[in-house]
């Protein structure tokens, strides 16, 4: 499927933020959000990185969907937050790949529907690496393996200009999703890259797949910077 190959390439920047806290990531978004909406000259970014245990819904998710009281997210030390995002419940956590691309859509020439398919694109490339063949779900976003999503997917467009984006399940403690129903979706199942292929996978090598194929989706031309580089970028305001 084609989605930008053959357009302008879109000068981004890339930055693996590894471990890092849910709240001090989305400061990060929505600063770096709004300097790409007052100059659109500026390059996008593509953040990878891991977050603590968390849950996070949209404002209209379904109470019913989260199925742990306070007392039993404090004991499983499971941060709780409510978002600027579309859908219901979903987890982060360690061991998952969390992309999110500030990308300026009107510059890729993409609406809303044809970025999620993006992104859906790029997990079905990675997947294809390791001969799993992997596609959509009628009526659900996300990636698919069979009727087991591995990726799920949740944006935010302001002004043209996204936040939030995929959390790609690799080496994820999937007991977490017990907590919850994930996306609201009762009849089929999360799995995990570890639970299809068997035992704890490469970390970096699978990063560094992910890298490639949102540069090829996406036609990216990206330039690395460093996390304190980024920081302190943005802290400088």
């Amino acid at each position: 499927m084609e989605f930008r190959e053959n357009k302008k390439p879109y000068t981004s920047q890339f930055i693996d933020l590894g471990m890092i806290g849910y709240d001090e990531c989305i400061d990060l978004q929505d600063a770096v959000r709004e300097r790409i909406i007052r100059d659109r000259k500026r390059p996008g970014v593509l953040l990878f990185l891991e977050h603590p245990h968390v849950y996070t819904h949209g404002r209209l998710a379904g109470a019913r969907n989260l199925l742990l009281d306070e007392s039993a997210l404090e004991r499983r030390g499971i941060a709780l937050r409510q978002i600027d995002r579309g859908g219901d419940f979903t987890y982060h956590g360690p061991g998952q790949l969390v992309a999110y691309p500030i990308f300026d859509l009107e510059y890729l020439e993409l609406n809303v529907r044809q970025y999620c398919h993006a992104l859906e694109e790029v997990i079905i490339r990675v997947l294809a690496n390791f001969g799993i063949e992997a596609g959509r779900h009628p009526g659900y976003m996300g990636t698919w393996v069979g009727d087991a999503k591995i990726c799920a997917i949740g944006v935010g467009v302001r002004k043209w200009v996204t936040k939030h984006g995929l959390a790609f399940n690799i080496n994820t403690d999937m007991s977490y999703f017990e907590g919850i129903i994930p996306c609201g979706i009762t009849e089929y199942r999360v799995t995990s890259l570890r639970e299809l292929r068997g035992g704890e996978q490469d970390w970096d090598s699978i990063l560094a797949l992910t890298r490639e194929a949102f540069a090829e989706v996406f036609n990216l031309e990206l330039s690395e910077i460093s996390r304190n580089e980024f920081l302190e970028d943005c802290n400088a305001g």
